[in-house]
């Protein structure tokens, strides 16, 4: 990992922890190829690229089969290998299981948990055949325990800590790592987007976003098994998962992530 030009991929890098991790490969001196879908990636792509790194943009909708394939095909034509890989990208989907969209559910489990998949068997293969590598993928401190109110979030990425666990033990003697990002709430549009803006966590205090890549950067290249945040608040709540039985940790998630009003109408109520 210490020879030149080396060359990271980051999913999510339009924004928040992925455009932060890419920044810090940056200053550690990779090249980047980022992907995102939003319109910010290409803005991202040349401030990433003005410390004078290559730095190739794939907008690309990871929650779509062809979405992933198309960044799958542009790492290819790169022609160089890839020395780090982050799966960053995700999304959630706040509100009461029972009321929100199935489609919305589905993109959730599509982009966090099918995209994760899929990328790291396209990819991590030719890492290990190499022998050497670092994979980075975002799970959160909401895996340690259900997430009522986004339900389907903290079930994804639940999966993805399992996952992400899993493959680094079957890598252990390849020269590849696997490390899992735990996060807990911070500074960046997540809330906004996942419709969470009224509840309690995202009402508290959050961590800086670049400051959760600097760790997570860090424990990669160290080829560490997990990072979790060392925020007092992310510390807790990932040592409350492992204490407590799953009723009360249910509970403990809840209060964070209730939204203000969750009382449905019944048949028959007026509006």
């Amino acid at each position: 990992m210490d020879r030149p030009n080396r060359i990271a991929v980051v999913t999510g890098a339009s924004s928040g922890i992925g455009l932060e991790i890419a920044r810090e490969l940056v200053d550690r001196g990779f090249d980047l190829l980022v992907t995102a879908e939003d319109d910010r990636l290409e803005a991202a792509a040349r401030d990433l690229s003005l410390t004078g790194a290559r730095v190739d943009a794939v907008r690309a909708d990871l929650a779509t089969r062809a979405g992933i394939e198309t960044l799958v095909e542009a790492v290819h034509g790169v022609g160089r290998p890839v020395d780090a890989l982050v799966l960053n990208a995700g999304v959630a989907n706040g509100g009461p299981f029972v009321d929100t969209p199935l489609e919305d559910d589905l993109r959730v489990v599509a982009l966090d948990v099918t995209a994760t998949v899929h990328l790291m068997k396209r990819l991590v293969p030719a890492m290990a055949e190499r022998g050497e590598g670092r994979v980075l993928v975002t799970s959160s401190v909401a895996a340690t325990m259900p997430g009522p109110w986004y339900a389907t979030y903290a079930a994804s990425k639940a999966f993805v800590l399992s996952f992400a666990l899993a493959v680094r033990h079957e890598l252990r003697s390849t020269g590849v790592t696997v490390t899992a990002l735990l996060p807990g709430p911070t500074d960046t549009a997540f809330f906004a987007a996942s419709r969470m803006e009224g509840t309690r966590v995202a009402r508290g205090p959050k961590d800086d976003p670049a400051r959760v890549a600097k760790e997570a950067v860090a424990g990669m290249l160290a080829g560490r098994e997990k990072v979790v945040v060392r925020s007092l608040k992310a510390s807790a709540q990932a040592a409350a998962g492992s204490l407590l039985p799953d009723r009360a940790k249910a509970a403990l998630h809840a209060w964070a992530t209730r939204p203000p009003r969750t009382t449905r109408r019944r048949p028959g109520d007026g509006s």
